[in-house]
């Protein structure tokens, strides 16, 4: 066992949509008395909590994208402009949110510009020798920020069930280092984000090819080991497969401005959820007393 302090970084944006579109579904907006819907918020909080009580860390910070802008975005100008505009009853939870986590007791981190993935690539980088870290998300672009002290936990069903990658599971998996996965990604494009790659390389190529070559600019200097139609697909898309690895890749040089020892744990009182439960966050209450043992 080590003493390493263990942190845990949260994908703020990835649970609280998942919570909003869970409920949704069914019509359950869990509105405020005058009105606003919480629906997504209070399902963030209580997935927070209770990966809390699952991981047991001893310290915690959420991350947020920080508006829709990125650098990506100036970048190539189709970034992410394939997905609809969140609905409305999702608009007054972004700030409630991170208000909400505030208030738990919980650190906010995000900078404008970045996304959540670039904060949390970040604060990887600055603590990984510091301390083990646990990374919840829904977003498979984080395997590329495994290393021997950071695992990765993607939600599955409910609040509880994860599908946890370690660095070597993602070795035996995928036969390359965490750190390739954008090249691949690169090659193989991603329609959730809206950029193509390589048109007519599908993921099994695109590993194969990282496989073999070990990294984009390895393919390029190898193109006459390639088959003829691969070399013609990549000739035909060079440009977009350098700007896929630019899109891809996480950034690690985000300034996050605190010392770990500030997003150490505390045990949760009554007063942090007094205010919540006069704010009308009653199933955030409901839910934390279930968990945890304050009167």
């Amino acid at each position: 066992m080590t003493n390493k302090p263990h942190l845990l970084l949260v994908d703020g944006m990835a649970l609280l949509f998942r919570s909003f579109f869970a409920s949704s579904a069914m019509g359950h907006f869990i509105r405020l008395e005058d009105g606003t819907p919480t629906n997504g918020v209070q399902g963030f909080a209580r997935h927070v909590l209770t990966a809390q009580s699952i991981m047991k860390p001893t310290h915690l910070a959420v991350c947020w994208d920080m508006g829709a802008q990125t650098f990506r975005n100036e970048l190539f100008d189709g970034y992410k402009a394939n997905r609809p505009a969140p609905p409305e009853e999702m608009l007054p939870q972004f700030d409630m949110a991170k208000e909400v986590s505030e208030m738990i007791g919980w650190k906010n981190f995000g900078q404008i510009g970045m996304e959540a993935d670039d904060t949390i690539g970040s604060m990887i980088e600055k603590w990984k020798e510091e301390a083990n870290i646990t990374v919840i998300s829904g977003d498979k672009d984080l395997l590329q920020l495994l290393n021997p002290t950071t695992q990765i936990a993607f939600t599955k069903k409910g609040y509880s069930e994860y599908d946890v990658y370690t660095e070597q599971r993602f070795k035996e998996e995928y036969m390359i280092e965490p750190y390739q996965f954008a090249d691949v990604k690169a090659f193989m494009g991603d329609t959730s984000d809206g950029y193509p790659g390589v048109k007519g390389i599908g993921p099994k190529t695109a590993l194969q090819l990282i496989q073999n070559y070990g990294s984009v600019e390895n393919v390029l200097a190898n193109l006459d080991a390639l088959k003829p139609a691969q070399r013609s697909k990549i000739a035909d898309n060079l440009e977009m497969l350098k700007l896929s690895k630019e899109l891809a890749t996480i950034q690690r040089q985000v300034p996050i401005h605190a010392q770990l020892n500030e997003l150490q744990l505390v045990d949760y009182e009554q007063d942090n959820f007094e205010r919540l439960q006069e704010r009308g966050f009653s199933l955030i209450v409901k839910h934390a007393r279930s968990l945890y043992s304050f009167v």
